[in-house]
């Protein structure tokens, strides 16, 4: 299912579901009958939510941090790499963020499946 975060500090955020679970169980939800349809972050929730998730960005960057590697190997090309859980997470971290600041909510919701 591909979910919209929406928040009216930043613009949308569309996400798979199967993307956005790991990145909200990394804020500190639990969803184990999977992602709810709809749900919120309220303003008071967002400092925690931010925190969390900046820890597990570390903890991924740490988990996956390897010695220099030889600058003559050949490197696997951009496109073939997998994209790393910070890279996943940024957009909707930075919409935390930003309603962090201005003390809205984010929620999310099924996109409009319609285009």
């Amino acid at each position: 299912m591909l979910v919209v975060f929406k928040s009216k500090a930043a613009a949308d955020v569309l996400m798979f579901s199967e993307h956005a679970m790991p990145i909200l169980r990394a804020a500190g939800r639990s969803y184990p009958d999977g992602l709810p349809e709809r749900g919120v972050f309220t303003p008071e929730q967002l400092s925690e939510a931010i925190g969390n998730i900046e820890r597990a960005i570390g903890q991924d960057r740490e988990n996956k941090h390897s010695p220099h590697e030889d600058e003559d190997e050949d490197k696997e090309h951009p496109m073939s790499q997998a994209v790393s859980f910070g890279q996943r997470a940024y957009p909707l971290l930075d919409m935390l963020r930003q309603a962090n600041n201005t003390g809205v909510p984010v929620m999310w919701e099924p996109a409009d499946s319609s285009w």
